[in-house]
């Protein structure tokens, strides 16, 4: 049940804050611009890899859950700790990437020289779901 948790948070973070907001400023932006829409959707593409974490995370999380006599519970505790880091990281950096998301494809628009540096502000936000991701596989090694 723990590990579905763990699945479903990381997927809804990062849908919602990622691909929902910036998907608003896709839709607007396509108002203006139609001829964009393919180089905008980086930032959906972005926040899906999130939940990918999550799904990862989840998987490694299950192949070391034992019978009750051999799980500790300093191995639930890391179990947990290890959920909530890639989780909560992957909730900061889903919204960090839907507001970048949504304002800087509208900014593209109306300026495309603005486009590598929403590229760099992105990959800013996703590092932080990466370091959440890292730390989630540290605490998986240490049981």
């Amino acid at each position: 049940r723990f590990t579905t948790n763990i699945i479903l948070s990381s997927g809804i973070n990062a849908e919602y804050g990622g691909t929902a907001k910036s998907g608003v400023g896709i839709s607007a932006m396509a108002i203006m611009k139609p001829d964009l829409i393919m180089k905008s959707i980086i930032p959906v593409v972005m926040a899906g890899i999130l939940a990918i974490y999550g799904l990862v995370v989840a998987a490694l999380l299950i192949g070391k859950i034992d019978p009750a006599p051999g799980y500790t519970l300093f191995h639930s505790f890391c179990h947990f700790a290890a959920g909530l880091a890639v989780g909560l990281c992957g909730l900061a950096s889903g919204f960090a990437i839907g507001i970048v998301g949504d304002a800087g494809v509208r900014a593209t628009a109306q300026q495309p020289r603005l486009f590598v540096g929403m590229i760099l502000i992105l990959i800013f936000a996703e590092v932080l779901g990466l370091y959440g991701f890292i730390v989630a596989i540290i605490l998986h090694l240490k049981v």
